[in-house]
């Protein structure tokens, strides 16, 4: 019998996928239709009707009308893995699948124009100022982010698809309040020698178990459901861009996060499959990278290259939702699961070298660009000491991924470019990638990714506190809008705000002991949030008051919502 909570997402998800998959209704009155539409249910701001056109929305309502029944049943299927786990059943290598690993001929279709050469991306957010300095950043790829670096507000995702838009069309400038004047330096797009003077775009719509609440899909019987994230995100931006990156000589390029299975990968390849010929595209112009951010995936490697063949260019080790992955996944299972301080969770610990040591071997056997995480120390431009540090971490996580023969890497601020790029250059030499590195010397095993107890470590009363700070401060500004936050000189998003709420969870729930000996029970933790809201330095407009009760439901209730995200966003956005 599972004794595991169903979280109301959870309940949600069963009921959609129920509603979705049984034979249609028949309807009568003024909402019955035979065709499927899309209704905005919001304001529309200055130049939003650009982007939502009739065209444009009509192929939104396609795609969820072919797709938003199988991504329920999907989302269900979740729900199902997450009983299981919680049950005492581990994640596996499947037998089913066996066959396709073992096939060593199929390869992936590999970089597409532009692609080439990934050694440093640079990701951030799509609202316009960070769209100009990521675009002047000299990085080689801009992960254009709509999800976890973006609060999805109504505003920011649909002012993002202009920003987007703009920079596509050599169009795109700010005026910040102070009236500072921001442009893009160079030409987006390949120049007739096949360099770019920006990065190439790759743009990463919301995961599959978000919504789109601003949006509302009318299926064909009159029903009305929220809009899926994933599908807006992806749709509006191959809608307008598509054509356009192609005469730049590049394509429609994607960063596919949060999957949790092969039949989800299978599931996004078809929505690339039907786009490109509902839009006259050429098969196989859409690229894809795949973040690799839950322990079910870690599992699927191969199986989601091989689903997402035609069109993949990669996988992403994506740390930090990697380790909320594992946290939520066996948060019940008792103490052997338990995580140390957050800061003791390294990538040098063992189930993480597991993890990212597959991931290039999986990869580079494949044909698959293998890209390197992000690593959450930021400099400072007011404090030398402080960018001191962080350039020297920075510099030790890129040299090890270089060495492990990852083909590029992640960083979130534009002065961290020229470190990371100088740790790929020392390896990679005339090369622009280390695909021929095939990493025949690793073998790893199921055992070795869910070893969690190596870690060793304990937990402190100033690491609780410390999740409790970094939880709170960035809801509250997730809630204003921002969603990649520096905070105590580190970058913060989404992930890593989860890490730190779910660790929270799990050491309430499993009555954890400090080393200093306290017990981590409600009633203390209490105390310690007080103490986090009186030291924290109020200002008009915050949204602190309203953070803490995010807080407290993710956090310090018995039911564990699956994101943070979710009830923040059903609630307050």
């Amino acid at each position: 019998m599972n004794t595991t909570p169903t979280s109301t997402l959870e309940r949600e998800t069963t009921r959609a996928s129920e509603t979705t998959t049984r034979e249609p209704a028949t309807t009568t009155g003024s909402f019955a239709t035979s065709q499927p539409w899309i209704e905005v249910t919001a304001p529309l701001g200055d130049r939003y009707s650009e982007i939502l056109t009739p065209e444009a929305l009509a192929f939104l309502a396609e795609l969820h009308d072919r797709f938003a029944g199988i991504r329920h049943d999907l989302l269900a299927a979740r729900l199902q893995t997450r009983v299981a786990s919680a049950n005492g059943r581990d994640p596996r290598f499947l037998p089913e699948t066996a066959s396709v690993r073992a096939d060593a001929s199929w390869r992936v279709a590999g970089a597409g124009p532009g692609l080439e050469d990934r050694r440093v991306e640079i990701t951030g957010p799509t609202d316009r100022k960070m769209a100009i300095n990521a675009l002047n950043s000299g990085a080689k790829v801009w992960l254009a982010d709509q999800e976890d670096a973006t609060s999805p507000t109504w505003t920011n995702v649909i002012e993002g698809q202009i920003s987007l838009f703009d920079a596509l069309r050599g169009q795109l400038s700010f005026t910040s309040p102070e009236g500072r004047e921001y442009t893009v330096a160079g030409r987006v797009g390949l120049t007739h020698g096949g360099e770019a003077e920006t990065p190439t775009i790759v743009m990463r719509p919301r995961g599959w178990h978000l919504v789109e609440k601003h949006l509302r899909f009318h299926d064909r019987s009159g029903r009305a459901m929220s809009a899926s994230g994933s599908l807006v995100d992806f749709g509006l931006y191959f809608f307008h861009n598509a054509r356009r990156l192609i005469e730049l000589g590049l394509g429609p390029y994607f960063y596919l996060p949060k999957l949790e299975s092969h039949r989800e990968a299978r599931l996004w390849n078809d929505v690339f499959s039907f786009s490109q010929d509902h839009l006259g595209i050429p098969q196989g112009t859409v690229r894809a990278t795949v973040l690799i951010e839950t322990i079910q995936a870690a599992f699927e490697m191969e199986e989601i290259l091989y689903e997402l063949r035609d069109h993949c260019a990669g996988l992403n080790a994506g740390r930090w939702d990697y380790i909320f992955s594992i946290i939520k996944t066996f948060r019940s299972r008792g103490r052997r699961w338990v995580f140390p301080d957050r800061s003791e969770i390294t990538m040098t610990v063992p189930f993480m070298r597991a993890y990212t040591e597959l991931l290039v071997s999986t990869c580079h056997r494949r044909g698959a660009y293998a890209i390197g995480g992000m690593s959450a120390f930021i400099p400072n431009r007011r404090d030398p000491e402080v960018t001191g540090r962080a350039l020297e971490k920075v510099a030790t996580d890129k040299r090890r991924e270089a060495g492990d023969g990852f083909d590029g890497t992640w960083v979130a601020h534009p002065d961290l470019i020229p470190t990371a790029r100088a740790e790929f250059d020392a390896v990679f030499e005339d090369r622009s990638d280390q695909l021929h590195r095939l990493r025949d010397d690793v073998h790893v095993t199921a055992a070795q990714l869910l070893d969690i107890p190596s870690i060793g470590g304990s937990v402190s009363e100033e690491g609780v506190r410390d999740n409790v700070r970094i939880a709170v401060r960035y809801i509250e500004s997730w809630l204003r809008g921002i969603g990649a936050a520096a905070i105590d000189n580190l970058m913060e998003d989404a992930a890593t705000a989860e890490i730190s709420r779910s660790q929270v969870w799990q050491w309430v729930n499993d009555n954890t002991i400090t080393r200093e000996g306290r017990r981590i029970d409600a009633a203390w933790l209490e105390t310690v949030v007080t103490g986090v809201s009186d030291e924290l330095e109020r200002f008009d407009g915050d949204r602190f008051d309203d953070a803490f009760a995010v807080f407290r439901q993710v956090a310090l209730e018995p039911e564990f919502p699956t994101f943070l995200t979710i009830p923040a966003y059903t609630r307050f956005l």
